[in-house]
């Protein structure tokens, strides 16, 4: 994060297979993104068609890749901080300086002259402060700092400290946020005779100044990569929200017509535009892409929208905020300042801003996606290495997976929707990046799909311009009895779109379902009478869209009498007595609420049990689970307050043994057991069936 103080498109055909196209347009959210231009810049694709096995499994490391000091404690905690506590080494890169214009000043200190090196060289030691902590360090601990050697005569500033497993490395590339001629780096993304210089902060080992291009800065980032091997990266947002500024949402920081910091959107698109090369790269030279997972973050959406985070979790965020921001009366020993003053104590918990009360996924669902097959395996499809892939577990209940079955595709956003037709036909969806490359040129996505025994095409986009094709959400898909598939998008609007494939296997096009104000995170179910159901996290209520009968078309359907809900996906499935429920967490709240569809098209709430057991944050999953005698349960799935899973249903509740990447999914095995699935920190899926005697 960074405050500063200065004020039809043409698309490329579908690769098919692993086809790792690259192509571009504007970064941010203003200007002309429908222009093309043949100039030269492209990353070379892997062959189309290829769908090459991937590395074997190695150590887990995460990898964040940030515009500015202090975006990951902002926007990426807690889950940083999870994986952290589960032994992850963490690599964080920081892009710019975060000079802004050098002004590190609060009430009661003496007005200096700006010092954009001194400045810099606060918040890298206020970093250094808040990782120290994360990694159970004292926050003065002193850090090794060397200088690393990159592409294109590139030198970075490289700081390392370890608490036995618990490591941290942060990367300052450190390029100046207002280079030469006023170039920032929505310029460097977007025009390709852009150059940025890097600025020297106080202190650094690192004296020189790099030069860096468009090309530069992927390189590097893509060497970052190779050099560390991540196997979970998190990114910024490649697309932000449109964002209507007015008198109730003044526009403060945000760039242009979106809900983000100018600096936000480019580092977010060179990340991927980096992780697509890394991929090719490792490709051609190996014959294995690398096994990784990606995980994006909203950056200032958290502002605009009703906060999701318990106080719980907003302390924890808070205490390693407070530690990067510091004090002036500090003795940290850097002769730049001892962090970031404006971000110290509690400023943070006040400013109107709320950026600390929230953490939004960009593309929220869950990381591996399974169901029993024919035989009684479990079947689990996710995307590793921006590819879709596909796990099998090696016999019934084992918990035991294969290797990885590249299905190509990419690349994709790292959320599949996966669905069995009345056929017993596997169908995936997916967002693909279907070009980014920058230089003006097209950056463009598009919903694709694999159907069992095709190959992948397109399903185009509900929006007609690239640039507004890009707010698209992840597909949410649900299949009927009468052999349609219904398919699901956030548009860029902010309300639903739709296709609707036949039951001969046609497709219609695409069709508005209006709606207005959504979140990202769609949730989609059937009723006992084989309706579809659609849910979306409003401002002030849970958006609702149904059928009037099966096998008519989706409409929207107001609900009544709904609380307003957090930012976080909610879980539906039938009920004990058939009726679909709803259970979702209100604005800050740790403990879930319950609401059961009523036959008049109304709600009532339910005292659900079990409920109690779930307080905690983030995505919520329901199932409804078969019991002895004919009746059903309906389970529950969620994060506790210290981000470990939890089971529960109105009996009894318990807690996993396993750390997951964003969030898992519940499913049923072929027993009618619960099964919790999830994506570990090395990149390797896992299956949890709660033991025997655990009340579930």
């Amino acid at each position: 994060m960074n405050i500063s103080h200065r004020g039809g498109p043409a698309r490329r055909s579908v690769l098919t297979g692993l086809a790792l196209a690259t192509a571009a347009t504007v970064a941010g959210c203003s200007g002309d993104a429908d222009r093309l231009s043949s100039s030269p810049g492209g990353i070379p694709a892997v062959e189309p068609g290829a769908a090459h096995a991937f590395t074997t499994s190695g150590a887990p490391l995460l990898l964040q890749v940030l515009a500015h000091p202090d975006d990951d404690l902002f926007f990426m905690n807690p889950d940083a901080q999870h994986l952290v506590d589960a032994g992850v080494p963490v690599v964080s890169v920081y892009v710019t300086a975060g000079e802004s214009v050098g002004q590190n000043w609060i009430n009661g200190m003496p007005r200096r002259q700006p010092d954009k090196a001194a400045y810099s060289s606060a918040r890298h030691q206020g970093l250094r402060q808040a990782y120290a902590e994360m990694i159970g360090r004292d926050k003065f601990t002193p850090w090794r700092k060397s200088v690393m050697d990159l592409p294109g005569g590139v030198r970075a500033e490289v700081d390392e400290l370890d608490n036995g497993a618990r490591k941290a490395r942060l990367v300052f590339l450190n390029i100046a946020m207002f280079s030469a001629g006023g170039t920032r780096l929505p310029q460097l993304w977007d025009e390709p005779y852009a150059v940025m210089e890097s600025l020297v902060a106080t202190g650094s080992p690192c004296t020189s100044v790099s030069t860096y291009r468009h090309a530069t800065l992927v390189d590097v980032l893509a060497a970052v990569m190779a050099r560390y091997r991540p196997t979970v990266v998190h990114t910024m947002d490649p697309d932000p929200d449109y964002q209507v500024h007015d008198a109730t949402h003044p526009k403060d920081n945000d760039y242009g017509a979106c809900s983000d910091h100018r600096d936000h959107t480019p580092t977010a698109l060179f990340t991927w535009k980096a992780m697509t090369q890394w991929v090719a790269d490792e490709t051609r030279r190996n014959g294995h892409p690398p096994r990784f997972a990606t995980v994006s973050f909203r950056g200032y959406y958290n502002q605009r929208w009703p906060f999701n985070l318990p106080p719980e979790v907003v302390d924890g965020k808070h205490r390693l905020i407070a530690a990067y921001g510091g004090d002036p009366l500090w003795n940290c020993g850097n002769a730049g300042g001892c962090g970031d003053y404006g971000q110290g104590g509690e400023r943070p918990m006040q400013n109107r801003k709320g950026w600390i009360r929230s953490t939004h996924y960009r593309y929220p669902a869950p990381a591996v996606h399974a169901a029993p097959d024919r035989s009684g395996r479990l079947e689990a499809y996710g995307v590793l290495g921006l590819q879709a892939v596909r796990w099998v577990e090696s016999a019934p209940g084992s918990g035991r997976w294969g290797a990885p079955q590249n299905l190509g595709g990419g690349p994709l956003a790292p959320a599949l929707a996966c669905v069995r037709d009345a056929h017993g036909h596997r169908l995936l969806f997916a967002l693909r990046f279907s070009s980014l490359e920058g230089h003006g040129r097209s950056n463009s996505r598009e919903i694709v799909v694999l159907e069992e025994g095709r190959e992948w095409h397109s399903l185009g986009n509900p929006e007609y311009r690239t640039e507004r094709g890009r707010r698209v959400g992840v597909p949410v898909a649900v299949a009927v009895p009468d052999g349609r598939v219904h398919l699901f998008v956030r548009n860029a609007g902010k309300g639903l779109s739709t296709r609707v494939r036949e039951a001969d296997g046609t497709w219609g096009g695409w069709r508005s379902l209006h709606g207005q104000d959504i979140q990202e995170g769609l949730t989609a179910a059937l009723d006992k009478d084989r309706r579809v159901h659609v849910f979306g996290l409003g401002r002030d209520t849970v958006h609702h869209w149904s059928q009037d009968a099966p096998g008519q078309p989706v409409r929207l359907m107001p609900l009544e009498g709904l609380p307003g809900p957090g930012g976080n996906q909610m879980g539906a499935a039938p009920g004990p007595d058939g009726a679909l429920t709803l259970v979702y967490r209100t604005p800050t709240a740790a403990e879930p609420v319950a609401y059961r569809l009523t036959p008049e098209g109304g709600t009532e709430e339910l005292r659900a049990g079990g409920l109690r057991a779930l307080a905690g944050y983030g995505p919520l999953a329901a199932a409804t689970v078969p019991r002895r005698g004919g009746k059903e349960s309906l389970m529950l799935l969620s994060r506790s307050l210290t981000g470990a899973l939890r089971l529960a249903d109105a009996s009894a509740d318990t807690t996993a043994p396993v750390t997951a990447v964003a969030a898992a999914g519940l499913t049923l095995d072929a027993d009618h057991r619960p099964c919790v699935v999830g994506l570990a920190p090395d990149a390797t899926p896992w299956a949890w069936r709660p033991a025997p005697g655990t009340g579930l």
